[in-house]
Order: C-alpha cells, then sequence, then structure tokens
C-alpha cells in the first residue's frame, strides 16, 4: 500500500531523488539531507504506514527486520554501534508522517 501525496513513498518509486545506501523486497534506506551524525540515514518500509506504533502492530516482523538492517548499516559504516530514533507525531519532530527509522552512527555519540 502506498500513499500518493507522502514524500517517502515517492523517494521509494523513485519519482523523487536520494542516495540510495540498502533497498531489498521490504525497506529502502537512504541518506538523509540534513544529517545529524557523520553517518545518518532514514530506513522505510516499502508499504506505507503513518508511525512506529502502526507498523508494529500490523507488522511486527517488518519492524524487526528494520532493526536488522540498522544494524547492518552501522556495522558497514562504523563499528556496529548505533543510535536508532523514530519521531512519533508532531511533538515528537516527525515531519513525515511514513514510518521511518534514523541510523545514526560513525562517532561516538553525546548522551
Amino acid at each position: 500500500m502506498k500513499d500518493a501525496d507522502c514524500l517517502f513513498c515517492k523517494i521509494i518509486d523513485c519519482e523523487v531523488p536520494s542516495e540510495k545506501v540498502f533497498e531489498d523486497a521490504q525497506v529502502y534506506a537512504f541518506k538523509d539531507i540534513n544529517p545529524k551524525a557523520k553517518v545518518h540515514v532514514l530506513v522505510v518500509p516499502r508499504d506505507h504506514y503513518r508511525n512506529v506504533d502502526a507498523l508494529a502492530q500490523a507488522d511486527p516482523a517488518l519492524l524487526a527486520h528494520m532493526v536488522e538492517v540498522a544494524q547492518g548499516i552501522a556495522d558497514d559504516a562504523y563499528n556496529g554501534s548505533y543510535r536508532l530514533i523514530f519521531n512519533t507525531g508532531e511533538d515528537a519532530g516527525q515531519t513525515v508522517f511514513h514510518v521511518h527509522a534514523h541510523v545514526l552512527t560513525g562517532e561516538p555519540m553525546e548522551e
């Protein structure tokens, strides 16, 4: 399922350019255009879910796969250490309402 007005659905469908890091049948990962760390990658499911809670309820195996992909990115880009962030809702900083995991790594991170 896709949302025709969703920026991330358009990125997944190559209607909007991105710098791909990883893709498979379930997820697409690309570099954040406004990075907050040396490595800042977004991992998004190909199917549209509004937020991480909706994904967890509908397809927990897909959520687990997103975490596996995040670990692989951290393994490839750094030493396996990473921070994984899901913003859920406007008040938490979610600006695109298609669930996405921020993978931040590349150097020791402040608390």
